[in-house]
C-alpha cells in the first residue's frame, strides 16, 4: 500500500484537475446556450435559400448554371471538412473524421482524386496526417465564425468546380440534435441535390418533377444565377460551422461533466485508501507502545 505522503499528493493533484474540468464544464454550458441561439437563427435563412436553389435546378431555361448541371464522368472531387480548433469534447471530432477516413478510401478505390478544404484545426491535423491534398483552410475562428472568414476558402473550392478541375463537392460535419446528442453526417453540396435532408430530419426537395417553373430574369439568367447559388453555397458552409460551434461546446460541456464525476469518485476512493493507511498506520503504533510496556 501507497504511503500518506504519495496518496496525499494523488488527491491534490485530482482535486486540481477536478477544478480545471469543473470550470471548462461551466464556461462551455454558458457558450453552449449562444451557440445554440445563433444555429437556430441561421437555420431559416438557409432552408429558404435552399428551397429557391431547387425551384431552379427545375426551371425552364436556356442557361443551366453548373451548380445545377450533374456531371456523368466523375474525376476529380472535393470534400470540405468541418470540425473543431481544440480539443476535450468527447469523440465529436472523432466521428466526423471516421466517415472523412472510409469515404477518402472508397474514393481513393475508384481512382478518383480529392482536394480537401479544413476548417478547423483538428481536421487541418487529421488530413495532414492521412496525406490529403489540403487546397485551403480556415482555423481558429473562435466561438463566433464570421462569414468573411469563410468565403476566402470555400471559394477555391467552388472556382474548381466552375473551371471542371472538380466534378462533386462533398462536405463532412457536425449536426446538432440536441445536449446530449450530436451526429456526423456527409452530404453532397455539388451538384446541388434535388433533395435535402435538415438537421430536425425533414426532406425538402422540389415540388414539381417535371419543371413547371418560368422565371423573368433581370439583368440576365447567368448573373443572377450566379449571384443566388454561391450565396447558397456560403450560407451553408456558415450554417454547418454553427452547428458544428454548437455541437462543440454541448459535446464539451458533457465531457466535462462525465470528467468531474469521474474525478469526484476517484478522490472518493483514494481519501477511503488514505483512511485505511493512515489507521493501519496507528495501530501499528499502538502495537509496539504496548509490546515495549510489556517488555518492561
Amino acid at each position: 500500500m501507497a504511503g500518506s505522503k504519495e496518496i496525499r499528493t494523488k488527491i491534490k493533484s485530482v482535486q486540481s484537475t477536478r477544478k480545471i474540468t469543473k470550470a471548462m464544464e461551466m464556461v462551455s454550458a454558458a457558450k453552449m446556450k449562444r451557440a445554440q441561439d445563433r444555429m437556430r437563427a441561421s437555420r431559416p435563412y438557409v432552408l429558404r435559400a435552399l428551397q429557391i436553389a431547387l425551384h431552379l435546378a427545375k426551371a425552364n431555361t436556356e442557361y443551366k448554371h453548373p451548380f445545377l448541371v450533374r456531371r456523368e464522368n466523375v474525376k476529380r472531387v472535393g470534400a470540405i471538412v468541418v470540425t473543431t480548433d481544440k480539443g476535450l469534447c468527447g469523440g465529436l471530432n472523432t466521428n466526423v473524421l471516421r466517415l472523412v477516413l472510409q469515404a477518402h478510401k472508397d474514393w481513393r478505390g475508384k481512382g478518383l482524386d480529392v482536394d480537401y478544404v479544413a476548417i478547423g484545426n483538428k481536421g487541418v491535423g487529421f488530413l495532414s496526417r492521412l496525406g490529403a491534398n489540403i487546397v485551403s483552410q480556415a482555423v481558429q475562428l473562435g466561438d463566433r465564425a464570421r462569414l468573411d472568414k469563410l468565403t476566402g476558402p470555400v471559394k477555391v473550392l467552388l472556382d474548381k468546380y466552375v473551371d471542371g478541375t472538380v466534378d462533386e463537392v462533398h462536405i463532412f460535419f457536425n449536426v446538432f440534435i440536441n445536449t446530449m446528442k450530436q451526429e456526423a453526417r456527409h452530404g453532397r453540396m455539388l451538384p446541388i441535390p434535388e433533395e435535402f435532408r435538415t438537421p430536425t430530419g425533414e426532406v425538402h426537395k422540389a415540388e414539381a418533377q417535371g419543371g413547371s417553373w418560368d422565371y423573368l430574369y433581370e439583368p440576365d439568367a447567368k448573373e443572377l444565377l450566379d449571384g443566388v447559388l454561391r450565396r447558397y453555397i456560403e450560407a451553408l458552409v456558415y450554417q454547418m460551422v454553427n452547428e458544428n460551434a454548437a455541437s462543440e461546446q454541448s459535446a464539451r460541456m458533457v465531457a466535462m461533466k462525465a470528467a468531474s464525476d469521474n474525478a469526484a469518485e476517484i478522490i472518493e476512493e483514494l481519501q477511503l485508501i488514505y483512511n485505511k493507511s493512515r489507521q493501519a498506520a496507528i495501530t501499528k503504533e499502538l502495537a509496539e507502545i504496548v509490546g515495549g510496556a510489556a517488555a518492561v
